[in-house]
């Protein structure tokens, strides 16, 4: 038996995120129905995260096992023949039976958009979310790094839609980076005035962690909005932690300004490049 790992990128606007979910159409049930038209066979696919509906990847990692002897370059070409095209099979690679697209990650990376302009143009507006009232990007800087670490993030944390289920899960992560920069748009040019630049301005928050837990990044987008606009300082993130009450957390920003980057796995020690944490697929 055979395990395929795929890493993938998509648009994630029209679809109701990875997971499968009956009558929905999803970005894992989607490749499902591809995979098995091309193996011939049931297939059951296995990604790295549960990206929600609407949010995109650029470096999502999925595997499955089969028993088909077709080439892994044949099997890419398959794949981006019949998959729509929100939905891109960017490296196909076979792996050892022990990995697992989630089980074996090591670090994901996620970046939220934020668009500062006065009018989004018609190719980003799928892709970030739009906020050009003033914040305070220093202050917003400042508290992001606050993230990093150890920490509970209950507060940050949408419900599993079970209150068993919540009282059970483990809701301490570890954040590796995060981070707040500024980016200009992409229709910048070097004949833009400085008012012009600023008005085509992106503000792109970068998170690096372990794992996620449902709607935290975006809540923790959410709660540097908060601090960009004064209603929180940076000094109370800490404080927030040990709020551990996600019924007072702060609004989850929408999903279209998040796209998973990247997944990281350790290298095997019989491969011949150094044993260090490789990056799958970040841009």
């Amino acid at each position: 038996m055979r395990n395929i790992k795929l890493t993938l990128a998509y648009d994630g606007t029209d679809f109701s995120g990875w997971q499968v979910q009956p009558g929905q159409k999803t970005v894992q049930g989607t490749l499902t129905g591809v995979l098995e038209k091309i193996t011939q066979s049931p297939v059951t696919i296995y990604g790295a995260g549960r990206t929600d509906a609407g949010v995109h990847a650029a470096g999502q990692v999925a595997n499955f096992h089969t028993e088909s002897y077709i080439g892994l370059a044949d099997f890419q070409r398959a794949c981006n023949a019949l998959l729509p095209p929100a939905i891109r099979v960017i490296a196909c690679q076979e792996v050892g039976p022990e990995f697992h697209a989630r089980w074996s990650a090591q670090a994901k990376t996620y970046r939220y958009r934020i668009f500062r302009g006065r009018v989004v143009p018609p190719f980003l507006y799928r892709y970030v979310q739009h906020d050009s009232f003033p914040l305070d990007f220093t202050a917003m800087a400042k508290a992001a790094r606050r993230f990093e670490g150890e920490h509970d993030f209950t507060y940050f944390a949408a419900s599993t839609g079970s209150e068993e289920d919540d009282r059970e899960r483990i809701t301490t992560r570890t954040i590796y980076r995060s981070e707040l920069l500024r980016e200009r748009a992409v229709n910048s040019t070097s004949e833009d005035t400085d008012e012009d630049k600023d008005e085509n301005e992106q503000w792109v928050y970068v998170v690096r962690g372990k794992s996620f837990l449902r709607y935290m990044v975006r809540k923790m987008v959410g709660t540097l909005v908060e601090v960009g606009r004064g209603k929180l300082s940076p000094e109370a993130i800490p404080a927030l932690f040990e709020l551990r009450d996600r019924s007072k957390s702060a609004p989850t920003m929408p999903p279209q300004g998040l796209c998973m980057m990247g997944v990281e796995y350790r290298i095997p020690e019989n491969s011949p490049a150094p044993n260090d944490l490789q990056a799958i697929a970040e841009a």
